[in-house]
């Protein structure tokens, strides 16, 4: 699964980084995941990206692609 990630994405520019746990028991900020979390949690606002409604994946990916340019396009407003 890591080399179909990097000889997918590695052209693109992107790289691929796994970060992992130091202490499995220890709560800690693990870097970027924030990021992650917080655009999952956005997603969680529009209702047909709150559960799996979808039965083929490119209307799921289509439908996050229109929440992602909505929510771009209030940031610039």
């Amino acid at each position: 699964m890591k080399e179909w990630v990097r000889r997918t994405f590695r052209p693109m520019g992107w790289t691929l980084q796994i970060v992992k746990k130091i202490h499995p028991k220890k709560f800690e900020v693990l870097p970027k995941r924030w990021i992650v979390e917080r655009t999952f949690g956005w997603f969680n606002s529009y209702r047909r990206l709150d559960k799996d409604y979808e039965y083929y994946p490119k209307n799921s990916e289509t439908i996050i692609q229109l929440a992602m340019i909505q929510l771009m396009l209030n940031k610039l407003a």
